[in-house]
């Protein structure tokens, strides 16, 4: 009897002890919560969670970078540098055509420096043989002469792209002249009256008569004044540039006057 009841009460302590222990379970899980979720390693993300600033916006695409090596300059259509040299003949107008017989040898060298491809600022020295008239010799009287221009102009340059091969330019701007002249075999005797070749000349500065002092068969005139001009071009495959140019020059000091057409075909680079 007393084994009995020894395992009848142990029996009832075993099911009273179950019956606290699921008590207490119950109350440490809250009803209807599910069992919780095997723990993923926290280095290990769902691909839905990924950052969304690692995601472009939805029509737009990134900006790709250049990099420096694949960028290239955009290439001048122009030069910063012209040259230019030129031969032709001189066409005189005014009181010097009265005197100078058209048909003198010209030559020019220039240089230009371009701020584009359409403006530039031209600088040309412009050498002009002025032979005198054979009437003006005779009434000199002489047997020969020399009579030379030498100039230097400054001009603002404007280029007109026609093609790619042709194109064309007008300048305009301020130059100086100088006239110097010599006069061989001449027998004029000094003091005698001024005529309007010897006033041109140079002779008679202030005067009604040529001067008995003085070196009056050698003339040295000096002028400020302006020229313009303009001119074609027809580049070459080479990429030399034959032009065609023509001129107007003026000079002036007091009442005398020097005024020249140069007309020259060269080449410019």
């Amino acid at each position: 009897m007393i084994g009995k009841s020894a395992s009848a009460s142990a029996l009832t302590l075993l099911v009273i002890t179950i019956l606290i222990g699921t008590q207490g379970f119950a109350q440490a899980t809250p009803a209807g919560a599910p069992p919780p979720a095997a723990q993923q390693p926290a280095t290990e993300q769902p691909a839905a969670q990924q950052p969304a600033a690692q995601q472009p916006a939805s029509g737009q695409e990134p900006a790709e970078e250049i990099p420096l090596s694949r960028r290239r300059a955009r290439p001048k259509n122009y030069k910063n540098w012209t040259f230019d040299v030129g031969v032709g003949a001189s066409l005189e107008s005014g009181s010097t055509q009265s005197f100078v017989r058209e048909g003198g040898v010209v030559a020019t060298a220039g240089v230009a420096r371009n701020a584009n491809k359409y403006l530039g600022l031209r600088a040309d020295f412009i050498f002009a043989n002025l032979p005198l008239r054979d009437s003006v010799l005779q009434n000199a009287p002489a047997t020969g002469d020399h009579n030379n221009l030498y100039a230097l102009t400054l001009d603002p340059i404007i280029n007109i792209p026609m093609s790619k091969k042709v194109g064309g330019y007008i300048l305009f701007g301020p130059g100086f002249y100088h006239r110097a002249g010599s006069l061989s075999g001449d027998t004029t005797v000094p003091g005698s009256g001024c005529s309007p070749f010897w006033a041109w000349w140079g002779a008679c500065t202030g005067g009604i008569s040529i001067p008995v002092s003085g070196d009056f068969l050698h003339s040295n005139q000096s002028a400020f004044g302006y020229n313009f001009g303009a001119g074609v071009t027809r580049k070459m495959p080479s990429g030399v540039e034959i032009y065609a140019e023509a001129r107007i020059t003026h000079g002036k000091n007091g009442n005398i006057t020097t005024d020249v057409r140069p007309i020259t075909i060269g080449v410019r680079w």
